[in-house]
């Protein structure tokens, strides 16, 4: 085996070590001391990767930023197809993804998000572009951002232990939500604002009596 090679299954084993300490502990229990009893590396291999936590925390945001790009990417090359909201069908399937995918994206993020808030700049931005082009397409940007918010609460709420609902709850919302079938009904196009509506409207005088 090359050193690169090495190097690379080294790196490797440090941050599946740390997404199942911070899936297991907490991020506050992450150190290196502890990625390399759980990995079984040496404390020095790990500072050969990683020279400190916040390191490895942005490693894992990236990784996990990456793993689920890809998913988003090959989702919304067949998207187009099956909704006629591509972005939005894109988006949904990406956060069950996360939501259904054991040591998932979100436990990175937070882990990010605790111990450094300005890690989350790069997909803060992400998210905006995202959300722009769902209210680009949509016939009703507010109830596809509905659909979107709704989405992301089921993720967050199973993530912090908060939710009540089963996992087949979890699955028959989320299909429910990815369903344009469901939604069409609803949608209530924005009417185009008049060039006047900013003008407020002139009194009418009172008559004299």
């Amino acid at each position: 085996m090359d050193n690169a090679t090495r190097s690379e299954r080294s790196r490797n084993a440090a941050l599946e070590a740390a997404i199942v300490i911070i899936a297991r502990d907490g991020p506050g229990r992450l150190t290196l001391d502890a990625i390399a009893r759980e990995s079984g590396l040496s404390k020095g291999g790990v500072m050969h990767q990683f020279r400190t936590k916040e390191a490895v925390l942005k490693a894992l945001l990236d990784r996990q930023m990456a793993h689920f790009e890809e998913f988003s990417n090959q989702y919304h090359a067949k998207a187009g197809a099956i909704s006629a909201n591509p972005e939005l069908a894109t988006q949904l399937a990406t956060v069950r993804e996360a939501a259904s995918a054991p040591n998932s994206a979100a436990l990175a993020l937070v882990a990010a998000m605790v111990e450094n808030p300005q890690l989350m700049s790069l997909p803060r931005e992400r998210e905006m572009k995202r959300v722009a082009a769902i209210k680009a397409e949509a016939a009703d940007p507010d109830l596809a951002l509905l659909r979107w918010a709704a989405a992301r609460g089921l993720l967050l709420s199973g993530l912090f232990g908060m939710s009540p609902l089963s996992k087949a709850e979890h699955d028959r919302l989320f299909a429910r939500l990815l369903d344009d079938k469901q939604w069409t009904a609803l949608e209530q196009p924005a009417a185009p604002r008049s060039a006047k509506s900013g003008t407020p409207k002139a009194a009418t005088p009172r008559k004299r009596a």
